[in-house]
């Protein structure tokens, strides 16, 4: 297996559990698919349905449910959205949604329904939102979110960053990301160098839930 696992019933062979085992979801796998790095993978026990890095990203039954009270929009995002692809609901700083990509869905996502098309602030539409954060002199930091701001190619990133460099009143640059633990061969020297190079001061919030997703490669992209 190389790059990305995207067939369920592949990773339930390759981890030797019996698919009949597991109550997998249906119309909630057909709506937000499983996708799950390889590297991610190699990190789950064998012929164990409870694994902690498994159920992070193994589509069940429970997603179909409709439960009162639920929410597609948990952190009400959409209604404090100031232009296409900003989040801006704190003082000081903005969200830019720069993809609806991720290296891993994970089944608890609270984006899952974001409708990316429509609000996510691609490299044709960024200049709205690059207008917005240079009108606003009260921001002082911009997060790279998504999605995973990391899927994005290196040369669009460099784009973007300088972008947002060239902002006078811009201070930090604050990227969310889960590749670093989940694929950590996205972190080369040519990333590093990027970020080490911008004006901008870089801050990178790591997401991570278990120990277990902690091995040799994700600690040495980490450090």
């Amino acid at each position: 297996m190389k790059g990305f696992s995207r067939c369920l019933p592949e990773l339930l062979k390759q981890l030797d559990i019996d698919p009949a085992s597991v109550a997998l979801a249906g119309k909630a796998l057909t709506d937000f698919p499983f996708k799950a790095p390889s590297s991610f993978i190699r990190r789950m026990n064998s012929r164990n349905p409870a694994d902690p890095l498994l159920r992070q990203v193994l589509p069940i039954a429970e997603e179909d449910q409709a439960l009162p009270g639920f929410s597609a929009d948990p952190l009400g995002e959409v209604s404090r959205e100031a232009v296409p692809g900003v989040l801006h609901k704190y003082q000081g700083r903005a969200l830019l949604i720069t993809t609806g990509v991720c290296a891993i869905h994970c089944r608890y996502c609270f984006r899952r329904h974001f409708p990316y098309p429509e609000r996510q602030a691609t490299q044709q539409t960024w200049q709205p939102a690059l207008d917005y954060l240079a009108e606003d002199t009260s921001i002082h930091e911009v997060i790279l979110s998504g999605g995973d701001p990391l899927s994005l190619a290196d040369g669009k990133l460099a784009v973007l960053i300088q972008s947002l460099a060239d902002i006078p009143h811009l201070k930090r640059l604050r990227i969310h990301s889960r590749i670093p633990v989940v694929l950590p061969e996205r972190i080369t020297p040519a990333l590093l160098q990027m970020l080490q190079n911008s004006r901008l001061q870089p801050i990178m919030v790591i997401h991570c839930n278990h120990p277990n997703e902690i091995n040799n490669e994700a600690g040495a992209a980490l450090a």
